[in-house]
């Protein structure tokens, strides 16, 4: 790719004999992984210095390759580029935090506590007020569909299907972020599914979610068609409590 775009897909044509062993997107997520876990284990410290010639040999890839992936996590705020001064590990503080690719390398450090506890505490913070958002302005189609996803939820927790559940759990939240009416809400969905999945993928989610959190989802669902904004703000706290009892936070 020749810049970086939002969800880090694009990636120029051009390699190196080496990167024909691997399809070239491929390669690229998994170097661009790698650097970043990397950067958030500190295995690359806040002021080390790279350089493409570093990296291309270090991987095996392309230099265009690796200026490609540089542009990602510069685009992230990890690094920043000056001519003459080479690629520098920008301080934890001026990272991009929001970026669901970061949030996923966090979430895999050996700080994943910390970082799961900061993610529960920004979700409580605006999933709550987002449900109260929905009840006031989610259309009809809206409202229905989350009532069925609720009722998915419900099935699916109950059979033990982790995937499915996912799946849906992910489809719930990002519909009441959508639904607020609140586009500052709906920019934080691919970083909510993010934290979802990592819970999953970690195995720290139990095989038949908690029934009080199947029901605070309905509970949320049925106060949303209600229009009962008061309700929807309770219910989704009580998901997030449980969310935050579950995991020691």
């Amino acid at each position: 790719m020749s810049t970086a775009t939002p969800d880090h897909t694009g990636v120029e044509d051009h390699g190196v004999d080496g990167e024909h062993d691997e399809p070239l997107r491929a390669l690229h997520l998994r170097v661009l992984d790698e650097l970043g876990e990397g950067i958030v284990a500190g295995v690359f410290a806040p002021g080390q210095r790279l350089t493409l010639e570093g990296i291309q040999h270090q991987y095996g890839i392309s230099r265009t390759l690796a200026r490609d992936t540089t542009r990602v996590l510069e685009s992230m705020n990890l690094v920043y580029s000056r001519r003459r001064v080479g690629i520098v590990v920008q301080d934890p503080a001026l990272w991009n935090v929001f970026d669901p690719k970061l949030v996923r390398w966090r979430l895999a450090s050996g700080r994943r506590t910390e970082q799961y506890a900061s993610l529960t505490e920004l979700r409580m913070a605006v999933e709550p007020i987002a449900a109260a958002g929905a009840a006031r302005r989610a259309g009809a189609a809206e409202r229905r569909q989350l009532a069925a996803l609720a009722a998915e939820l419900r099935r699916l927790g109950e059979a033990g299907d982790l995937e499915g559940f996912l799946a849906a759990d992910i489809a719930f939240h990002q519909l009441i972020l959508h639904s607020s009416g609140n586009e500052m809400f709906h920019a934080l969905d691919a970083m909510v599914a993010e934290v979802l999945s990592s819970r999953t993928r970690q195995r720290l989610m139990p095989f038949h979610p908690h029934p009080d959190a199947l029901q605070a989802h309905e509970d949320v669902a049925a106060a949303v068609a209600a229009g009962d904004a008061g309700t929807a703000e309770t219910a989704m706290h009580r998901i997030l409590e449980e969310v935050r009892t579950a995991m020691g936070l």
